[in-house]
């Protein structure tokens, strides 16, 4: 059996790294993993307010044929809404664990 061998100028180095990156982790209670998790919920709820607007504007836009005149329809109407009929199916497979997503 062989064993790897660790390079004696890098080894030193990358075990600096690790052994910091083991106390930035963010130990529950540790200042900087309360600081890392405050910034993560700060970004996840701007996220979120970003994606709540957008699911408001598409709702609004429904509620009007998405722009659509009724009388006007034809199939380019028809192509327009598939693309976007496609694109929310991925992306709800994804939050929802279905089709490719599914586990």
């Amino acid at each position: 059996m062989t064993t790897a061998r660790l390079n004696p100028i890098t080894t030193p180095r990358f075990e600096d790294r690790a052994e910091k990156a083991r106390r930035n982790q963010g130990e529950p209670g540790s200042a900087t993993g309360s600081r890392i998790r405050a910034n993560a919920l700060a970004a996840f709820i701007g996220k979120k307010a970003e994606i709540d607007e957008m699911l408001a504007r598409l709702q609004a836009l429904s509620d009007d044929h998405f722009g659509f005149d009724p009388e006007a329809v034809n199939w380019g109407s028809v192509g327009s809404l598939e693309h976007v009929a496609s694109d929310l199916r991925e992306i709800t497979h994804f939050l929802f664990r279905e089709g490719e997503y599914a586990r």
